[in-house]
């Protein structure tokens, strides 16, 4: 079925056989007018990397943040990764971005949309469709707010005292938050915060209002589009109000008008929800997501560390799978927010998420809680630096040792690996701007200033430095291995419990990825003799790992 068969479809199922086609038919013609070409990316290149950062995550005076951004970039990482996902860099009002006044601009604060472009020359650019939600502040609410013509029923509404005890929640804070319009006092359905209205999908409008954005990050040189959210973005009174069958409708189109208007543009869904739900974005492998952000990863890996047992990460990872070869993990450890929990549930066991929780408040970490159907609370995500997390409880060089070995784990599986720009380079919480700012997400968002970050990275010895350089080391080795593209083949060999060996590629011609996670050195026997890429040295028969070793073997001819 070609794209416009398939748009056409979803759209008559969520919005019935009369505005169904309509808006079906106009999307059609706006995704024509606007096709962009030359987005060719498939899942066959192993050096494919995203960064995850910021746009004023490093700052100099007298120059727009993006443009200091790029240079920054530019000098220090460009052999690395080929890919920049730019968190939210529109105008907003709180969330540190995910809360957008203006779909369509440019935050001056940051720069023009010709920063945006330059930055996009010389790395794959993902942008954010934060299209659950808008700002309570922005352009788009106020004309709500004055009921203007198209935009009453902009944003999702409650009247009377509908049964809402099923709503999912990520969330300890009200559901509604009531807002005096210019026809009274209106209830909007607030996800997220007070200040993040959620957008009323039930009407077409609001559907061709995102897809115009859509098509314009696209045509600004976005070659990713990240789905924030998105599971919440059809509300069903009496449901869970997540992962409704009209959320994945709606995916489903916004695939179609990206394969006919940007073939080879990408997809990628956010779902920090558990793994079941979250790959059901992949839909049946080439009609939802193309990419889906892999949320269990990241406290699987961090359990694994700091208990010493890869029995849970090789079961889990021995199921890995994705639909079609045009589907890929987006494999990550850390990002702007904390590590969510809720993706592990049914994969940990509760005493295991609970050990985590445990060692994060015992770190000076923070412990962020959402509310549960029918009342009460749990532990949401782990607010806390990775490598900080990592640190509780041991010396601090076993900390680095650990924080190496699962970006280790991280890059060697199957997917396209995401690094946060603080993970790269080797920060620590920020304690002090959470606490300052009441926002426990905080401790993952410092800024910097160039110059200083410049200097710790020139010096040998400092932790940035000794950091960046044993990432870069992995990276620079992933590059030199096909088999390591993002597609290519993968089992989980049985080497015992303290170790997480990832075979990758064709049986005749692979490479075994050993990672030791207990902190106690193993030997293995070897048939014949193969090369580590991340040292070089050439193993013979078999392979020492010393505690906490990491190697990367290829058969040598």
């Amino acid at each position: 079925m070609n794209w416009k068969d398939r748009l056409r479809r979803e759209l008559e199922f969520v919005y019935g056989a009369v505005e169904g086609p309509k808006l079906a038919e106009a999307l059609i013609k706006l995704a024509e007018s606007e096709r962009v070409e030359n987005f060719h990316q498939d899942f066959n290149n192993p050096s494919e990397v995203i960064l995850i950062t910021y746009g004023d995550q490093v700052q100099r005076d007298g120059e727009p943040p993006l443009a200091t951004l790029r240079y920054f970039l530019r000098n220090h990482i460009k052999d690395l990764v080929d890919g920049v996902h730019l968190l939210p860099f529109y105008p907003w009002s709180s969330d540190d971005g995910f809360s957008v006044m203006d779909f369509f601009a440019v935050d001056p604060s940051l720069g023009t949309w010709e920063d945006i472009r330059a930055l996009g020359s010389d790395f794959r650019l993902m942008f954010d469709g934060v299209f659950n939600h808008a700002s309570a502040k922005g352009v788009w609410f106020a004309k709500f707010l004055n009921a203007e013509l198209g935009y009453r029923d902009f944003f999702t509404t409650v009247e009377g005292s509908p049964d809402l005890s099923k709503v999912v929640r990520p969330r300890a804070l009200p559901l509604l938050t009531e807002f005096q319009t210019k026809e009274g006092l209106r209830r909007v359905w607030t996800t997220f915060s007070a200040d993040q209205a959620d957008l009323n999908f039930r009407d077409p409008f609001v559907m061709h209002s995102l897809c115009e954005a859509l098509l314009f990050y696209l045509r600004q040189g976005a070659r990713l589009v990240r789905l924030d959210a998105i599971g919440f973005i059809w509300k069903e009174t009496g449901t869970s109000c997540i992962h409704l069958p009209q959320a994945h409708a709606l995916v489903r189109a916004w695939r179609a008008i990206v394969d006919g208007a940007a073939p080879g543009a990408r997809l990628v869904t956010e779902t920090n929800v558990p793994h079941a739900d979250n790959v059901s974005y992949f839909g049946d492998g080439s009609n939802e997501a193309h990419m889906v952000y892999n949320f269990a990863l990241p406290p699987l890996v961090l359990h694994t560390l700091r208990s010493g047992s890869a029995v849970a990460i090789n079961r889990w990872a021995s199921n890995l799978e994705t639909p079609s070869q045009e589907t890929a993990f987006f494999n990550f450890l850390a990002s702007h927010d904390g590590i969510g929990l809720n993706p592990a549930r049914g994969i940990l066991s509760e005493s295991e998420i609970n050990a985590l929780v445990a060692a994060v408040r015992e770190g000076g970490g923070f412990v962020s809680m959402k509310a549960l159907p029918g009342g009460g609370e749990a532990p949401y995500e782990l607010n806390m630096n990775f490598l900080d997390a990592l640190a509780v409880g041991t010396d601090f060089d076993t900390a680095v040792a650990r924080f190496l070995c699962a970006h280790a784990i991280a890059f060697a599986l199957a997917g396209i690996p995401g690094i946060y720009f603080h993970s790269l380079f080797g920060s620590r919480g920020d304690v002090k701007g959470a606490q300052i700012s009441g926002i426990p997400r905080r401790i993952n968002r410092e800024k910097f200033e160039l110059h200083n970050l410049e200097e710790e990275l020139g010096r040998p010895d400092s932790l940035r430095s000794q950091i960046f350089q044993g990432l870069a080391s992995l990276l620079r080795a992933r590059k030199s291995l096909s088999a390591l593209a993002p597609a290519s083949p993968q089992w989980i060999e049985d080497f015992g419990n303290s170790v997480v060996a990832i075979r990758r590629g064709s049986e005749s011609n692979p490479v075994i990825c050993f990672h030791e996670i207990s902190g106690v050195p193993v030997e293995f026997p070897l048939d014949g003799s193969w090369r580590d890429a991340i040292s070089g040295c050439i193993h013979t028969d078999s392979v020492k790992l010393p505690r906490l070793g990491i190697a990367w073997l290829s058969r040598v001819s």
